[in-house]
């Protein structure tokens, strides 16, 4: 008889700095706490220094009113945002689109060439194949005649920007664009500047995993931010990282996925094959200047997987640390971009 196993969710790359956090009143820490739901998954953000000029209740309204306003633009899980617009027109020609919907196209093109496609906003119609899009859950496995179907109506060449009017284009109709591998990325940085813009040089910012930092945590101390190990039952920490003025992102296939008939089936899905990955990588964690950056590239080294994926990694000076499958447990691997960040003790 078939089975079918699933395990879904807006799984957490990270661990939430919350566990590092010392014994005693968080409250009285961080003068500045706040957290909540967004794009599908929570948020959370910690300020160690509020300048005397910031009311919290003002400036949590402005992080609300920032994380909707983005919310508006991206998503493919609200039918009435400019995302999903987008995708429902099946013109050919060029469309206006916002400036923050351009700019994380744009990055998400420019990672599309550096990857030869193994990031591809486009395979969004490939994602909801599977199960792992807004469309219903299914959980069953395509046919492989559905999956080449799919596969000819993708390709990140079929997306076309125009900088100088800040216009798109599809040369496919029913070309789909699902930006879910890079936009909380996009809005960890926005946040952050949101935070710099009323004059706070220390603070954490959390999105779905994806994580920015600046200065010093309340402790006067780097941010200490932990690393998951990536195991589907359990939360327990893999490394320990101290980081400032820098931005982290993780992508793994231990949280979001199904299982039919014994065999497990990734929401990670390589645009070049429409399939999900099956390889060795279980996680890979990117560190960067931009949160958007890291975001996409995670996603990219984990379709490309540890070899390949580290290969390039290595060629283009990326800070990653692999986390690999054995056959019992798992070994790391770090570029050497990675080892000026040690793992932090107690």
């Amino acid at each position: 008889m078939k089975t079918i196993k699933q395990r879904r969710g807006a799984w957490l790359g990270l661990l939430l700095v919350f566990l590092l956090s010392a014994c005693g009143n968080e409250a009285e820490e961080y003068p500045f706490i706040y957290s909540g739901l967004t794009e599908g998954t929570s948020f959370h953000i910690k300020v160690s220094k509020l300048p005397e000029s910031v009311v919290s209740e003002q400036l949590k309204h402005q992080i609300m009113g920032l994380l909707d306003e983005i919310n508006g633009q991206m998503s493919t899980y609200l039918e009435d945002s400019e995302l999903s617009s987008f995708n429902q027109n099946t013109s050919t020609d060029w469309v206006p689109v916002s400036a923050p919907l351009f700019t994380v196209l744009k990055e998400a093109q420019r990672i599309s060439r550096l990857t030869n496609g193994a990031f591809d906003v486009t395979v969004g119609s490939l994602v909801n194949l599977w199960g792992f899009g807004p469309d219903p859950m299914k959980f069953v496995t395509p046919d492989d005649a559905l999956i080449q179907e799919r596969l000819n109506k993708i390709g990140y060449e079929y997306l076309s920007i125009k900088e100088e009017t800040l216009a798109v284009k599809k040369a496919i109709p029913d070309l789909y664009v699902d930006l879910s591998a890079i936009a909380k990325g996009y809005t960890v940085d926005q946040v952050g500047l949101l935070l710099e813009k009323n004059g706070i040089t220390d603070y954490m910012v959390e999105i779905g995993g994806e994580i920015r930092v600046r200065g010093k945590n309340a402790n006067a101390e780097p941010w200490h931010i932990a690393i998951e190990q990536p195991t589907p039952d359990t939360r327990v920490i893999e490394k320990v990282v101290g980081i400032s003025d820098i931005t982290m992102a993780t992508s793994g296939d231990y949280r979001n996925f199904f299982e039919d008939d014994g065999v497990r089936f990734s929401h990670t899905i390589d645009p070049r094959t429409g399939r999900p990955i099956t390889h060795k990588l279980a996680s890979v964690t990117i560190l960067s200047k931009t949160t958007m950056e890291a975001d996409a590239l995670a996603t990219a080294i984990m379709v490309l997987g540890p070899d390949e994926g580290y290969k390039f990694a290595e060629r283009n000076n990326i800070a990653a640390l692999f986390i690999i499958k054995k056959d019992s447990g798992f070994y790391e691997k770090s570029t050497r971009a990675f080892t000026g960040f040690t793992e932090l003790k107690g």
